[in-house]
Order: C-alpha cells, then structure tokens, then sequence
C-alpha cells in the first residue's frame, strides 16, 4: 500500500492543542533533614519520580520490592490480544504480576515493575532463530541483573516466568542476588486439547505430511488445537516445566507452585502468596544465599531425575551453581544423581503413560515427588526455602495439607487418573519398568561425554537386559537443515545411524534440533535411527538420540572427523547407565576403539565443517566467551576471572608479536 506525504502524516487539527506545563503532584516529599544532608541524589530524584507516576506522597516511604517478569505481548481491556507474544509462555503472567502488585500495596509495600521478554523454542526450530536461543539466556540474566541493581532502593525482588530461556535466566540472575531476599513464581502450564496432540507432538506435522502419514486437512486442524488454552508452558516436561520443578525444588519457589494451570484461580493464588512470603522473608533477614547452596542444587539435581527433565537443564543448573557461587556439578556428579534416583513421573514425553503436566501438578507435582525422596532418604531436608521453613517442615505440612488432599480428588474427578498413577512409589515405578532419566556415554567420538535420555528409547529396541546397541555406518550431516531434509525427502531409513556436526556453540550456538528429534519419534522407522550431534535437544525429544557431544566438532572433538561410511558403534545400557559411542573403522577393515581413536587423531577435520553463514556476531561472542569459562559442561555460562585472564595473554601476546 503506498501513501502520499500528506496522507501518511495527516493530523488533525485538535491534536494541535499541546499543553506546556502542568501544576504537579499534590502534596509534598517525606523528607527529613538526615535524609537530605545523606542520601545520595538518586534516592531523593526516584521519590521525585514516584510521584510523578501517581504514587501518593505519604505512602513513599514504605519498601520497595522489585517485580520482573518475561511478560510478552499486549492486550486490550478484555483481554483481546492487541500485539502478539511470542509465545503462550509470557502471554498471561502479567496476570501473575498484577495479583502480586496488589497483594504488595495490600501489605503496605511499594510494587516496582520491569520486564525482559523471551523467545520461543517451539517457534524458531530449524530457523535462523534458534542461534540466538542459548545465548539469549545469559544476556536476558545480565539484563536481569542490571535492572535490580538499577533499583538501589528495592528490598527484594519477586520473579516471574515460564518458559525455556526465561525462567532459567531468572534463575540465574536472582541466584546471584546473595544478599537480597528473592523469590520466584512459576508462570504454569497450558491446558491439552480436549482432543487432538500436544504441543511438542505437533510440531512434527511438517515431518509426518511429507512422509504420508497425515493429511492436509488433518495437519491443519491439530495445528489448530494444540494451545488449548492461551496462556502458559507446553503441556509436557521439556525444558519450561523442567526449569519451573527445579525453581521448586531449590527452594525458590513456593511448595507445590511449579506447572498450575494458566490463567486459573490456584495460579493466581501463588502470586499473592509470594508476595507475602517475599515480604516475609525481608523482615526475617533471610537471603539468597541462605536458600541455594550446595545442598539444595543437589536436592534439585535429585527431583530432575525423579521427573525425568530435560536435559537442557544439564545446562541451566550448573549456570545457577556459578552465579550462587555454589559448587558447580560435574559429569560424574549427573551420573552418580541418576544412578541413585529412581524416575517416579509417568509424564509425556516419556511415558510410560503419557499425562500432560496439569496432572503432575494435580497429582501433587514437586512437594508430592519429594516425600517419595524423602523416604529414599535422597534429599537434604534442612536447607531452607522461600516459606522461610526448611524443606522438611514444608514436606511435613504437604503430606498432612487439605490442598494434597484436594488436588489428588480432583484430578480423579476431572480426568478419572489416580494420582498414584501419575507420580509413582519407587516400588510402583519399578513394576511398571520405569528406568532411570540419564546416561552419559563417552568413547573415542565423545571423550568429555555426551548425554542421552535413555529412558525414553523406546522399548522395542531395547534387549531384555535393557541395552541398546547399534553397530552400522555413518551417514553424515553438518547442519540440522540438510538432517531433516534428508528425513522428509527418504534419504534417511531403518537401521541408519546419522552424525550431525558442526552445531555447538562454535558453529550454530548450540542450536536444539527438535526438529530431528521429534521427527525421528513420530515417523514409524525413527526408532531404529540413532542420532548423534553436537547440537543440543528440546526438552520433549525421545529416542536413541545423543547430544551434547564433546569437545564440539569445530573445537577440535573428534566427531568433526566421522565421514560418510565409517562405521559406528552406540552401546547403552539403561539400567546401568553407562554407554560408549565408538568409531571402529569401517566394515572392511574394523578396528579396535583404541586404533578408532588413533586413526581419527591422524585425520583433519572435515572441511565441509564451518560455522553457520547466518551466526550472528553476538552469539560468536557468546560462543567464545563460555568456551574459555569452560564451555556446555560448566553451564555455558561466563567465568569473568577466566575470561579476563585469557584475554590479558592474548594481548601480551599480540604485543610480543608486534615487536
């Protein structure tokens, strides 16, 4: 549509009475003569400035406790969006922000109020998006944290958030607030289609028509459906209702706050008991630092695994440990966790019964999951939360609470589910076969690890002592794009073992390839193909599907060296969780893993192997950034006394070369 000048910049003539000066607030500033000879200006213009935005002058001086949130989008008066989000995630927790503002002015508090928004997993898969995703958490936790202390005068701070970037930000940026009282509310869960997929199933529409296995009419429909309700997290554990169970089982969260239905009365709820905890907190003088320890990051460590989360959090928890200055979780820390805690949630996606979130939640979600760890004497009980009780006294009123009661009668009410059936006994789960979440597997194509969900290969591949073995040749990918090109055009089929390189935080950002992922689970050959990458998975991806790879390809990892042909064995044991993925030559000549691990040493990278063309310069910088703080398997996260170091080197260096 084109316009004249005049047409675009048209005014009426009403618009033309400006008003150039205005009488002021009413009324004067609570100074005192200390405040005025001591305080510093900044504290004495925000009164200014309070005023000026209508807080009354007689109610200035009462504390301040700043709210943020990962609020996105914009609607009207009834709620009619007016500008989009970016997704259901943040659409709704202003909702949240409002019923913890009124509840602080109830309490005689001032309610500041800040947001960073959030992208959306779901939304950039396969895109040029995704190079931003991992990145985007650090600078949202700097933003984050700038925002506080640009607040000198707040007392606390409240966080609210959801989804995959956002709510691990927010856990990062307040971990670090060692001295503030902090708390964070969880921004809850969408509602499943009454009939029709979820959200994480949906996103394979694309992968199922090309291969014949839905319709044009049929995809458009389920498409349709699948955000039940408009507000909220996916409807199953991947990495937002991941991260909301671990603000909960830190101990930053409220008891049984993490995965409430959107846009309900309980979620509200949580927002105005949060205020008053947060409040509560500040009068106690309990701070941050009293609440993440090293205890409680284990204590979190331990409900990821009773969950069965995501294994994105391998990346977020070790990021929370640095900023709280905790011990930050090893390799071996993950494996001993998930060798000692059994899986106790039949939850999507990993079965083996497939309940969206809402029932965990209804089932008794964390504080219920928890006195199952407790009886298994797996949990720290004395370190302290957010109610300013220790997590055992929050144990003790939950086992004998009306709201535990209530929820497990409704959700048999509603849905005729037990709760039983949904969050397990150790000895129930065991009957029903439920393993372990997470193996991490090394060998001469992985020597720092990798990770794979080895709970959710699906059974039919799997012996009866419950391995995984897979012995065939290599057919390689180095980007997610030509991967699943080659799925949806046939290049990929029964048997096939695929090696996707090139896409860790040096290549891609260490882009998540759901796209592969959850493709290779809803086609009927995906669960004879295995996948092993670089890259990362979204939180919902299933399968024989091994991530996390290092070092990464474009670090040197030998993985950067498999070729077309050569020939590839992957070893998992489920039970044990132990693992190898090995490079043995080929068929003709098989080698040893030893002389494997010789002949790759001898070759050069592929030269097909490169950062992406489209990667951003901030991600570049973020790539090398947490690759000298120790890159994935320290939580991708910036170690400032490292990185200062590496760079004072380099340019001593630099002016040795010069002279």
């Amino acid at each position: 549509m084109s316009h004249s000048l005049d047409d675009l910049l048209h005014t009426s003539h009403d618009l033309y009475q400006i008003q150039t000066s205005a009488s002021g607030p009413e009324g004067s500033l609570p100074l005192t003569d200390q405040m005025l000879r001591t305080s510093p200006s900044g504290d004495l213009f925000g009164l200014s400035q309070n005023v000026g935005m209508g807080w009354k002058a007689d109610k200035l001086l009462r504390k301040e406790v700043l709210m943020l949130s990962t609020q996105g989008g914009m609607k009207d008066s009834n709620g009619e969006p007016v500008a989009l989000g970016y997704h259901t995630g943040h659409w709704e927790v202003d909702l949240l922000m409002k019923e913890a503002a009124l509840q602080l002015r109830k309490e005689d508090a001032i309610p500041f109020a800040a947001y960073v928004s959030d992208p959306c997993d779901g939304r950039t898969q396969g895109t040029v998006g995704m190079y931003d995703s991992l990145p985007y958490r650090n600078d949202a936790a700097t933003v984050y944290r700038r925002l506080i202390r640009s607040l000198p005068t707040r007392s606390a701070v409240l966080g609210i958030a959801t989804c995959d970037k956002g709510l691990p930000a927010m856990l990062i940026a307040l971990s670090s607030m060692h001295e503030l009282p902090t708390i964070i509310v969880p921004g809850g869960v969408t509602l499943p289609p009454a009939h029709g997929e979820d959200a994480g199933k949906i996103q394979t529409i694309g992968a199922r028509y090309s291969n014949n296995e839905l319709t044009l009419k049929e995809a458009s429909e389920l498409g349709c459906r699948a955000c039940a309700t408009s507000g909220g997290g996916c409807q199953f554990l991947g990495t937002a209702a991941t991260a909301q169970v671990i603000s909960e089982a830190l101990g930053l969260s409220l008891p049984h706050s993490a995965l409430a239905p959107s846009g309900q009365d309980i979620w509200k709820e949580v927002a105005r008991q949060s205020a008053r905890a947060i409040l509560s907190l500040e009068e106690k003088g309990l701070k941050t630092k009293d609440i993440v320890t090293d205890s409680s990051i284990r204590n979190a460590m331990v409900v990821h695994a009773a969950f069965g989360g995501s294994t994105n959090l391998l990346l977020h928890i070790p990021a929370i440990a640095h900023a709280a200055k905790c011990r930050i979780p090893t390799v071996n820390d993950w494996s001993d966790v998930n060798k000692t805690t059994p899986r106790l949630v039949s939850v999507l996606p990993n079965g083996p019964d497939y309940h969206p979130t809402i029932r965990a939640f209804l089932a008794g979600g964390v504080p219920e999951v928890m006195l199952h760890l407790r009886d298994l004497n797996l949990l720290d009980l004395n370190v302290l939360t957010v109610t300013g009780k220790t997590l055992g006294e929050n144990l003790t009123w939950w086992e004998h609470s009306d709201r535990r009661r209530e929820m497990k009668h409704r959700l048999f009410q509603a849905d005729g589910i037990a709760a039983e059936n949904v969050i397990m006994s150790a000895d129930q789960a065991k009957e029903r076969g439920m393993s372990s979440t997470i193996t991490f597997p090394v060998g001469n194509i992985a020597p720092e690890g990798s990770v794979i969900k080895s709970t959710s290969i699906d059974p039919d591949v799997v012996d009866e002592n419950g391995v995984y073995y897979h012995k065939t040749e290599a057919k390689v990918f180095f980007s997610e794009r030509a991967a699943i090109d080659a799925i949806k055009k046939g290049g990929i089929k029964k048997g096939d073992i695929m090696v996707v390189s090139g896409c860790g935080p040096l290549g891609t950002g260490m882009e998540e390839t759901y796209q592969l992922t959850s493709a290779l689970k809803h086609l009927p050959f995906g669960k004879y193909v295995t996948l092993i990458t670089d890259a990362r998975f979204s939180g919902v991806s299933t399968g024989a599907c091994i991530g996390h790879v290092g070092p990464e390809a474009l670090a040197g990892g030998p993985i950067g060296r498999i070729r077309d042909g050569d020939l590839i064995e992957v070893r998992i044991d489920t039970r044990k969780l132990t693992g190898h993925l090995h490079f043995l030559g080929s068929f003709e000549d098989e080698q040893s893993p030893e002389q494997g691990a010789a002949l790759l040493k001898r070759r050069e990278q592929n030269p097909a192997i490169h950062p992406a063309a489209d990667l951003p310069n901030d991600t570049r910088l973020w790539a090398a950034l947490q690759n000298v703080s120790g890159g994935t398997w320290k939580g991708a996260t910036y170690d400032v006394d490292r990185i200062i170091q590496v760079l004072s080197a380099g340019e001593e260096a630099l002016n040795k070369q010069d002279k």
